[in-house]
């Protein structure tokens, strides 16, 4: 995706990236507002953007990408700062040139060829023995009614486990870092279960052999959290 609120600037930027194997270009913006407006519909793995636009600029846009990868072009060094702020891929000054820029998307491809490596399961200790967890499977976990130290995982296919001697800090440090969150003291969800949300009430589509859908309490310190997951 391009943004660039001066046309020769978008024009130029496109023809650099369409030289760029690696690229396609989605869509090219060159109104921050309407981008705004239209980005949430929209797939793409990286965004290009400018900083000094009028109305909103670009860092301020970045803030709401939610942590999709962006990298900022300017005429202006002074943003740099603000920009590295939002872990940015990279800081291109205009007028760009193509090494500079292929420099740059060799950067995001890094860093999607990393955060792709995430593992897709991990070994537990359960009341029954070791087991292999995946993460797709995962849908909710509880602290054990027997031991608190112990947490009840239960899959998508309705099969529960008994996780033994295991923290929710531990937990969230191996699961991968979006699509769970926990939501108060005792519970933790993946954010594909959530029907309909509240301020203080999730609603669930668990239904534990029921007619009627899991309906969860949202702590309060746990809101901003949820908040983010669920916006991402």
């Amino acid at each position: 995706m391009l943004l660039d609120d001066e046309l020769p600037g978008l024009s130029y930027l496109k023809l650099l990236c369409e030289q760029i194997p690696e690229l396609e270009v989605i869509r090219a913006f060159n109104d921050p507002v309407r981008f705004m407006n239209e980005f949430y519909n929209l797939e793409f793995d990286l965004c290009i953007l400018d900083i000094e636009m009028p109305g909103i600029n670009g860092v301020q846009i970045a803030e709401n990408l939610k942590g999709r990868p962006v990298i900022f072009t300017t005429a202006y060094k002074e943003y740099a700062a603000d920009a590295f702020d939002l872990d940015a891929i990279d800081y291109l000054i205009k007028p760009i040139r193509k090494e500079r820029l292929q420099q740059a998307i060799n950067k995001a491809i890094q860093r999607t060829e990393h955060q792709n490596k995430t593992p897709l399961c991990v070994r537990l200790n359960t009341d029954q023995g070791n087991t292999v967890l995946f993460f797709d499977q995962l849908v909710y976990v509880k602290t054990s009614e027997i031991d608190s130290r112990d947490k009840t995982a239960l899959l998508s296919n309705g099969t529960r486990i008994n996780m033994k001697n295991i923290s929710f800090e531990k937990l969230l440090s191996i699961l991968p870092s979006h699509g769970f969150c926990r939501i108060n003291k005792k519970e933790l969800i993946a954010t594909s279960t959530v029907l309909y949300f509240s301020n203080d009430k999730i609603t669930t589509n668990i239904y534990f052999q029921s007619e009627k859908p899991l309906v969860l309490t949202l702590g309060e310190s746990y809101r901003t959290d949820f908040s983010n997951q669920i916006n991402q």
